[in-house]
């Protein structure tokens, strides 16, 4: 049976027409087009599907889309404002923080959240806060200077990271 939710997702409300046990991941990609959250595992594993809920990262591949209508949503694809990019955007391509791409939208968002609770990580914060998040490409260490390096230009620019 089909039902009518309302996402609130990248600050916009949509209504979205799909079956209670739809997965957020499937509304994202397949109802809405916003494929930043990739298929990757399915089980919640390797956090290429994250996003935020409420500022926290979140595996949507993992969440029905059923259970965070009240909640607020944001993909790798509602970071950017104004067609700016986020400084963790700019920090990751300034510092090659990725090699095929496929994990980097999760990778930004775990980021992202670490950084909204943790303005200032040292080194194993950052690992702490990517850890749920895999990258089969890189040794992760210009993946954690793409982070440093956004936080530490966040906090002296004091702008919210």
């Amino acid at each position: 049976m089909r039902t009518t939710m309302r996402l609130w997702i990248n600050d916009n409300e949509v209504a979205v027409d799909a079956e209670p046990s739809t997965l957020l991941l499937d509304v994202l990609r397949e109802y809405l087009g916003l494929t930043g959250a990739r298929r990757g595992c399915e089980t919640s594993y390797c956090g290429a599907c994250t996003v935020l809920v409420d500022g926290r990262a979140a595996h949507s591949c993992a969440l029905l889309a059923s259970l965070v209508g009240d909640r607020k949503i944001t993909t790798i694809e509602g970071l950017a404002k104004d067609g700016d990019l986020d400084p963790l955007q700019e920090s990751f391509i300034e510092h090659n923080g990725f090699q095929c791409g496929y994990c980097t939208p999760g990778m930004i968002l775990a980021a992202k959240a670490l950084l909204l609770e943790n303005p200032d990580p040292t080194e194993a914060d950052i690992r702490r806060g990517i850890d749920g998040n895999l990258c089969r490409c890189t040794g992760y260490q210009k993946i954690v200077a793409s982070i440093k390096n956004a936080a530490t230009r966040a906090l002296k620019e004091k702008r919210q990271p």
